[in-house]
């Protein structure tokens, strides 16, 4: 039979709300009460109800983590490295998902407050200014890429812009001046500041040909990338290099490659961002930039809990740089390039 807290009050003789407060607030009360209490806790093996001291605390243990989706290898490794981060630190993570959708947004931030301790937000389609106005609750709450020029948050991301110039510069390099961007979502700002770093990049050399192709599917997906290199190679001349948004979208843009019978890297270059594991084993291996997505995701659950425990102070900026990986995806453009420039 489960000891309950009547039975320690029953042995200490005192009253239950004595032992509440011994159990909530020792210092309240009186040295003989707080020790037969402790002794009959003891004695009887009684262990307090978490949900119950929870609700006495208004303390939850949880973590609220709001994504625009859980799908996908990009966000199992940010989650993975919010869930080892909370774990360590004895917190659970409560998740939702917004599918860029401000309403679905406004209804997860709802549903989540009052059942968390802290909040950590990506939301990269909506500028802090709006989030905010959605916050019903004064919890702590930690931005990861999402645009937020104000200096008085918390915000984990990593270098987009520079990762995408970096890459950019590579196949460039090689010799490739008609480069084709496979883009990302138009209202997300990771995508933007990509499209940003290929634009820098492509106006230093001023012969090459800058080629920007969209998609009307959602996200950053293979279909999409298929998508969009299907129309890249329907333009003439065609490119010679194609650079997606995405590891996902460029394993979509290979896929349509091999359709169309051309060989990569030998006649057309394809890159990708975030070095997510299958782009390690796509065919042919994936160059891209790598993010450090666990890590992202581990920073952000870290600096959440020393908010939601008093110990962090001034808000903390932090963008994690992005590494230039270089895999058999590329490669100089094939010799009719030359002959034709």
């Amino acid at each position: 039979m489960r000891v309950t807290i009547r039975d320690v009050a029953r042995l200490a003789g005192v009253s239950i709300s004595t032992v509440s407060r011994v159990l909530n607030n020792p210092d309240a009360v009186r040295e003989e009460k707080r020790r037969r209490v402790t002794e009959a806790v003891a004695h009887l093996g009684y262990r307090p109800n978490p949900v119950a001291q929870s609700l006495l605390r208004k303390v939850t243990g949880g973590l609220g983590v709001l994504v625009p989706f859980v799908s996908g290898e990009f966000f199992s490794e940010f989650l993975h490295g919010i869930d080892r981060a909370a774990r360590d630190a004895g917190f659970f993570i409560l998740i939702s998902t917004s599918h860029y959708d401000t309403d679905e947004l406004a209804t997860a931030l709802h549903g989540m407050g009052p059942r968390v301790d802290g909040l950590l937000i990506m939301a990269p389609t909506m500028d802090l200014g709006s989030l905010s106005g959605l916050l019903a609750q004064s919890s702590p709450v930690v931005y990861v890429n999402t645009p937020a020029k104000e200096q008085h948050v918390d915000l984990i991301l990593f270098d987009n812009y520079g990762g995408f110039y970096g890459l950019t510069r590579h196949v460039l390099a090689l010799g490739h001046r008609r480069v084709a961007l496979l883009r990302g979502p138009a209202r997300a700002s990771d995508a933007r500041e990509r499209l940003e770093g290929f634009r820098k990049a492509m106006a230093e050399v001023p012969e090459a040909e800058r080629i920007e192709l969209s998609s009307e599917l959602v996200g950053y997906t293979q279909e999409a990338g298929y998508e969009m290199a299907r129309g890249a190679l329907a333009l003439s001349p065609r490119p010679t290099a194609l650079m997606a948004a995405n590891d996902q979208a460029a394993i979509g843009a290979l896929a349509a490659l091999k359709e169309a019978g051309i060989r990569v890297p030998e006649e057309m270059s394809v890159t990708g961002f975030d070095d997510v594991s299958s782009a390690r084993f796509a065919a042919p291996p994936l160059t891209t930039a790598r993010a450090p997505v666990r890590e992202l995701g581990a920073a952000a659950a870290r600096q959440l809990i020393a908010r939601v425990r008093g110990e962090a102070s001034e808000p903390v900026r932090r963008t994690f740089p992005v590494e230039l990986i270089v895999r058999e995806s590329t490669a100089p453009p094939p010799p009719e390039f030359y002959a034709s420039t």
